[in-house]
């Protein structure tokens, strides 16, 4: 609990959090907002999520960001030697950002459903089913994991804006363009981590509505749960890798 306390502190001692959380809620409240302000169909649980994706990329800005600038500017010298554990040490960052994630994540989905709400009391925006409820509840699950993920990646590159770098253009670019690569793009591109989240998220597209809009759904073949399970394993992964390297070399 010392080190949840310590890592929380020096988190929220620095702006970057509170401005990338303050952006992440601007972004996909307000893509809520422009969305049911001005669409020509019918509005439904997903479409409130729509700024879901542009949020992630803040998230995973901020989750690198609180490792990152600890080795710009050498504090994390004086954490590991406070804490010679680095496993501990590192753990405990993750977990206060993951936290923070979700936190972040959940206010933002549900702010965007409240107030698509507000403005479109004629839309059938209830959570009464489990695809709505994923649609929302589960962004803030997405973004912990994401976090974890980037933390991972913070831990080894060390650099800010090559884990930046590195986290957007894979999030953003990569993975779009796996299947593009003749004969096996598509197989692969249907385990690649954030096509299979999505299928956590948007399953089969239910929560869409009649009008079915949106972006192409997930091609994984996994249902949401093993979905989810894939995405938390890799984030796992990434983790265990980033804690290895982080104990092998000099801070």
């Amino acid at each position: 609990m010392t080190l949840l306390a310590v890592e929380r502190i020096k988190l929220f001692t620095t702006r970057s959090p509170w401005w990338c959380a303050a952006v992440t809620l601007a972004i996909v409240i307000g893509f809520a907002a422009l969305i049911t302000g001005t669409a020509d169909f019918q509005v439904s649980v997903a479409s409130t999520q729509s700024g879901y994706g542009f949020g992630l990329a803040v998230i995973m800005v901020l989750a690198a960001l609180s490792i990152t600038t600890e080795y710009r500017f050498g504090t994390i010298r004086t954490t590991f030697q406070a804490v010679p554990n680095r496993t501990s040490a590192l753990l405990a960052k993750t977990t206060v950002v993951a936290l923070l994630a979700l936190v972040i994540g959940e206010a933002a989905a549900f702010g965007a459903l409240g107030l698509s709400a507000v403005m479109d009391s004629g839309a059938n925006l209830a959570l009464s089913s489990a695809a709505d409820w994923r649609q929302v509840a589960g962004v803030g699950v997405v973004y912990a994991l994401t976090a974890v993920m980037a933390v991972a990646v913070g831990i080894m590159i060390r650099h800010s804006a090559g884990a930046i770098s590195l986290l957007l253009i894979y999030s953003m670019l990569v993975e779009s363009l796996i299947p593009l690569i003749p004969a096996v793009g598509e197989d692969i591109h249907r385990w690649m981590p954030f096509n299979v989240v999505e299928k956590f998220l948007s399953g089969d597209g239910s929560a869409r509505g009649a009008a079915a809009e949106g972006p192409p759904l997930s091609t994984s073949t996994l249902s949401p749960t093993l979905a989810l399970v894939y995405f938390a394993g890799v984030a796992a992964l990434l983790l265990t890798v980033s804690l290895v390297v982080a104990k092998k070399r000099d801070a």
